[in-house]
């Protein structure tokens, strides 16, 4: 089968197509028939290792010190079951489903085997593939922290780098739970953002939300500039922090600043489960939720997909048809 394998961290450009072994599914496994994946920023890190600061040996032992330790990328993926193994009885051949392998990666290939009971989940009927396999990465890290920051209808919300795979997922998923919601990202987004549910954008490079005078019930940063220093005075006397790209220092900080304040500062790796997908899906269906797609490459253009999404300027999410 085809697959896109790096050797070596670095650019784009270490990204190869070959010819490798197909895989056949174990006892409680099946086989994915791969027809989309996506490029996330998550990709971008485990290929490159340009992680938040601090987190650089962590990195190498989860990916690997001196090469990758699993060289096929791709952390999300659409497709149909194309084989089952002997014992599975949740699946059978022919359903489509999106699957999140998350850091165990392995979509940029035409065949992926996942546990039955692992994190998949049926497509839903009125999306393509390629938009169902952009449904886990930024909707499950949204989701996570949203639940984590104990988001209530009602509240204000402040979403930073709205535009992007999982600011467009929290956008979409703060409105839902009843949250007021303001969008801070470029000045080519703010109409997409408002689509998405926002009921005010703000363009970053004409105001500052953080010296507006204003606060929010919560504050979730996906672009990294955001740090609790400069948002403090913008959280309400209980407000939540969300930092999803939190540096280790952040990380060392934030029991500190919950022992000596009201505000609670969050970060870390999300959790995730199969729920999770159900769950995106059936509020796909309910007409609440749809990931928005930026650009669409074959497989034979994943390095200029990957170099776009390295430029960080993508609208929701990047996806590659396999």
């Amino acid at each position: 089968m085809r697959a896109i394998v790096y050797e070596r961290y670095g650019g784009p450009e270490v990204l190869i197509l070959r010819e490798i072994e197909k895989p056949a599914p174990r006892a409680h496994d099946i086989l994915i028939r791969v027809r989309a994946t996506t490029v996330t920023a998550g990709d971008c890190r485990a290929r490159s290792l340009r992680v938040p600061r601090g987190f650089g040996l962590v990195a190498r032992f989860i990916f690997g010190f001196t090469r990758p330790r699993q060289p096929i990328l791709g952390s999300e993926l659409a497709g149909d079951i194309e084989a089952v193994g002997a014992a599975v009885t949740r699946w059978k051949v022919s359903d489509a489903v999106f699957a999140f392998p998350g850091a165990g990666l392995g979509g940029y290939a035409d065949y992926k085997c996942m546990a039955e009971d692992g994190l998949v989940a049926r497509k839903p009927p009125s999306l393509d593939y390629e938009e169902s396999a952009a449904l886990s990465f930024g909707g499950t890290t949204a989701l996570h922290f949203l639940r984590q920051a104990r988001i209530q209808s009602g509240q204000r919300v402040l979403v930073n780098g709205a535009a992007g795979g999982v600011g467009t997922a929290a956008v979409q998923l703060a409105r839902h739970f009843g949250a007021e919601v303001t969008a801070v990202c470029g000045p080519n987004n703010l109409d997409l953002v408002r689509s998405l549910g926002a009921s005010r954008a703000i363009d970053y490079t004409r105001e500052d939300f953080a010296h507006s005078g204003e606060t929010w019930d919560v504050i979730f940063d996906t672009a990294g500039t955001a740090p609790y220093s400069r948002c403090r005075a913008a959280l309400t006397p209980t407000g939540r922090l969300v930092l999803v790209q939190a540096t280790a220092g952040q990380m060392l900080g934030m029991p500190w600043i919950m022992a000596t304040t009201r505000h609670r500062v969050l970060g870390g790796v999300p959790r995730v489960a199969a729920d999770d997908l159900r769950f995106l899906a059936a509020l796909v269906d309910a007409g609440a939720y749809k990931p928005p797609i930026d650009r669409r490459y074959p497989i034979a253009q994943i390095v200029e997909a990957h170099r776009h999404v390295d430029e960080g300027h993508k609208r929701g999410n990047v996806t590659i048809s396999v």
